[in-house]
């Protein structure tokens, strides 16, 4: 397993520095100092620079998959089913308010009524 995330890092590496290093498609590389002549031949290094692109993403992919692969049967737990779960509200409704007794004298609240639970 290291050796595959050593691998992959290094493609990783490798792709950038070889995507950096592909002519433009434009006149925009004679702007920054590019020359048209290469030590591959003036058609010669698109097509290894594309080639070797094109391996370095068919590598850096499978390697993606493969490393993701192996990291989802190390880890199939989740992480949420640990937590204790939620109180929840109890299923009765709410009691209305106690009123006042219809014998009590006015200005005097009567005594609240207990209620079972």
């Amino acid at each position: 397993m290291t050796f595959l995330v050593i691998l992959h890092i290094f493609i990783c590496v490798f792709l950038v520095c070889v995507i950096l290093l592909q002519p433009g498609k434009g006149d925009a590389g004679v702007t920054f100092g590019s020359s048209s002549q290469s030590i591959f031949g003036s058609k010669g290094a698109s097509n290894f620079l594309t080639k070797t692109t094109t391996v370095c993403a068919v590598i850096f992919l499978v390697t993606s998959l493969v490393l993701t692969r192996n990291r989802m049967h190390e880890f199939t737990g989740s992480v949420i089913k640990d937590e204790p779960s939620a109180p929840t509200a109890p299923a009765t409704p709410a009691t209305p308010a106690t009123s006042p007794a219809p014998d009590a004298k006015k200005g005097e609240a009567a005594a609240p009524v207990p209620t079972k639970k």
